[in-house]
């Protein structure tokens, strides 16, 4: 399975790559992901909890990233066994340019899988597939812009406009 998108963030490129090394980041992103630990260096040990079709597994993996060029792009690996239900491993090429209004991020990713879950047929597996990227890279899209300002709506209450930030200047205080 294979698909390619791409998507703007209203980022600077230098704040979209931070978020896409950081694993906290990662973790809050990977849909159903429970625990991640480890760094960029070593490599992420993850436990990923899905639904695939009837198939409900936790997949216990490893991610790697690969193939960095800081600040521009990287291949983002991961491999996963679901016990009985079987094996998912795939990755996604990252890609950042500057353009107007922030920073594209460009993707093309590529999924196997094997044992029970691959008798659901390809299908269902494609529709999940990509199902769980747009879900990834929408919720990083999220995560790195920050919340959507309210458009005047106050909370009663309260005193001012809370202003809300993006993922980077609400860790770092920018």
């Amino acid at each position: 399975m294979e698909l390619s998108d791409s998507r703007v963030i209203n980022a600077p490129k230098n704040e979209v790559w931070t978020a896409l090394l950081n694993p906290e980041v990662l973790k809050d992103c990977i849909p159903g992901c429970q625990e991640m630990a480890g760094s960029v260096e070593e490599g992420f040990e993850a436990t990923v909890v899905q639904k695939i079709g009837p198939v409900k597994a936790t997949f216990k993996g490893a991610v790697q990233l690969t193939d960095i060029v800081e600040g521009e792009s990287c291949t983002i690996s991961g491999e996963g066994k679901g016990g009985p239900a079987g094996f998912a491993k795939g990755g996604a090429k990252v890609r950042l340019a500057e353009v107007e209004g922030g920073t594209e991020l460009s993707y093309d990713v590529e999924a196997k899988i094997g044992g029970k879950i691959a008798q659901l047929g390809s299908r269902i597996i494609d529709g999940v597939a990509r199902k769980l990227a747009d879900e990834f890279f929408t919720k990083f899209q999220s995560v790195v812009e920050g919340p959507a300002e309210e458009s005047g709506a106050v909370e009663e209450g309260a005193t001012e406009t809370e202003v809300k930030k993006g993922w980077l200047k609400r860790t770092f205080g920018g």
